[in-house]
């Protein structure tokens, strides 16, 4: 706590006012920087089209992908982790604040595709998983374990894409009728 205080040029008193200890600290930083993340997800408009949808979550996919995939937030995932037992409130706000909260918007976004014709039936939060699952694959799990290295832009948009691709949307053939795709 004093090398926080210090970073931040208050005392340590001033400190313990605002957070009881350093994982508050952390639980805050963790709700920040996943509200910071989920942001464009938040202020997204409903494409017109089913190219539009795919290309819109694609775009999603991979702006997520490049906010975890970072050392800052892969070594917060790990901390988060490692203290679960001790410290659970730090894995619970890296969940909520975090998976559970990209996972509600993801989904209100496929429900409202859903309500304008642009995408089959289906639970939209079944789907949300689905992608979320074709996604990151085990891509998260050997990043934690430091057993590969970071996707790069190439890969990120690839899975993305290849994520998004996956879900059923409707598209219309030639004939004017609709199918899945």
């Amino acid at each position: 706590m004093l090398e926080i205080a210090t970073g931040a040029q208050i005392s340590k008193r001033d400190l313990y006012a605002q957070y009881p200890n350093k994982h508050a600290i952390l639980a805050d930083c963790i709700r920040d920087k996943a509200a910071a993340m989920r942001r464009p997800l938040a202020e997204v408009a409903l494409p017109q089209s089913r190219a539009d949808l795919v290309a819109l979550l694609a775009a999603i996919g991979a702006s997520i992908m490049r906010g975890v995939c970072t050392l800052g937030v892969l070594t917060v995932y790990r901390l988060a982790i490692a203290e679960a037992v001790h410290v659970p409130e730090l894995a619970r706000a890296l969940d909520t604040e975090g998976r559970e909260a990209n996972h509600r918007l993801f989904c209100e976004l496929l429900a409202r595709a859903q309500e304008a014709g642009l995408m089959g039936a289906g639970d939209p939060a079944v789907l949300t998983g689905r992608f979320f699952a074709m996604l990151w694959g085990d891509l998260l799990v050997r990043l934690l374990m430091g057993v590969r290295e970071m996707p790069g832009d190439a890969e990120i948009e690839a899975r993305a894409r290849a994520a998004a691709e996956g879900l059923p949307i409707i598209a219309r053939t030639e004939a004017g009728r609709l199918t899945l795709r």
